[in-house]
């Protein structure tokens, strides 16, 4: 894929965090044999992503998802994403909340693709400012 087609497929893949989640676009988005590198403890799987992207949007309903940063690595099909979220803590969510206030979480995500499908997805959140 093309720089810009990565750059697009990875800004539509975290459209999927902002309230409500298209699924529909996430069926689109993940290839059937998809791996989640960064489960924490969830299975690695498309299903178990899709798991932990609804408890996500559970926790906060009002979620909304920005991106920061995008680095694409064409030749290999990666794209780095940094990102912002910012929502109220309406349910518990890794281990934190309900404290019904607006939450700030960032985060750093690596996903590959292959034939226009997400592969692969590498992550690391901080939700620290959870006060």
């Amino acid at each position: 894929m093309k720089k810009s087609e990565l750059a697009t497929l990875a800004r539509e893949w975290i459209s999927l965090w902002c309230a409500p989640a298209d699924l529909e676009l996430f069926e689109l988005l993940h290839a059937d044999d998809f791996e989640d590198c960064s489960a924490a403890g969830r299975e690695p799987t498309r299903k178990g992503f899709a798991e932990g992207l609804a408890r996500f949007v559970e926790a906060f309903p009002d979620v909304q998802t920005t991106v920061e940063d995008l680095v694409i690595d064409e030749e290999r099909s990666k794209v780095a994403i940094r990102w912002r979220a910012r929502g109220t803590n309406r349910h518990n969510y890794l281990g934190i909340g309900p404290t019904n206030r607006q939450t700030t979480i960032t985060g750093i995500e690596i996903i590959e693709v292959n034939d226009a499908k997400i592969i692969r997805r590498w992550g690391e959140w901080d939700i620290s400012d959870h006060r």
